[in-house]
């Protein structure tokens, strides 16, 4: 009986170890045409007789659109013994805070609805990982 629980498990990681390679490899499909432009070129210097020009200056950004320093987040840091608090702020409002442990891991504090309740977050990754299988190319 443990022979063969043995087997299964075996033969389950082989599985599981050789359908992520085998859904990767071209396989018999034939590979698309490459266009002259898709072929890889090697980095070359430009040819001597071509003068390369600066690029000219952008123009300013149109009346109206000047970037408007109370929605620059202002940050506050404060140095303890134990650890060190940023504290972020858009117009005087607080909406976030990073604790940075001295020994240890930084986490967050933030104000998700703007009401004042801070949730601790360890760090930005929500956790959500979609599937991203090929199903079918063309």
């Amino acid at each position: 009986m443990k022979l063969r629980q043995v087997r299964i498990t075996i033969g389950a990681l082989a599985l599981s170890l050789l359908l992520p390679a085998a859904a990767q490899s071209p396989g018999d499909r034939p590979l698309p045409a490459q266009t002259p432009a898709a072929k890889p070129k090697a980095a070359a210097a430009p040819p001597a007789d071509r003068k390369l020009q600066p690029l000219p200056e952008p123009p300013p950004p149109p009346p109206g659109l000047e970037l408007d320093p109370s929605l620059e987040p202002s940050v506050t840091i404060q140095r303890r013994p134990t650890e060190t608090v940023e504290e972020f702020r858009i117009r005087g409002r607080l909406y976030m805070v990073k604790v940075t442990p001295t020994h240890g891991v930084p986490y967050y504090l933030i104000d998700e609805n703007g009401r004042g309740d801070f949730t601790r977050r360890d760090s930005f990754d929500t956790g959500t990982r979609p599937p991203m299988w090929v199903i079918h190319q063309w």
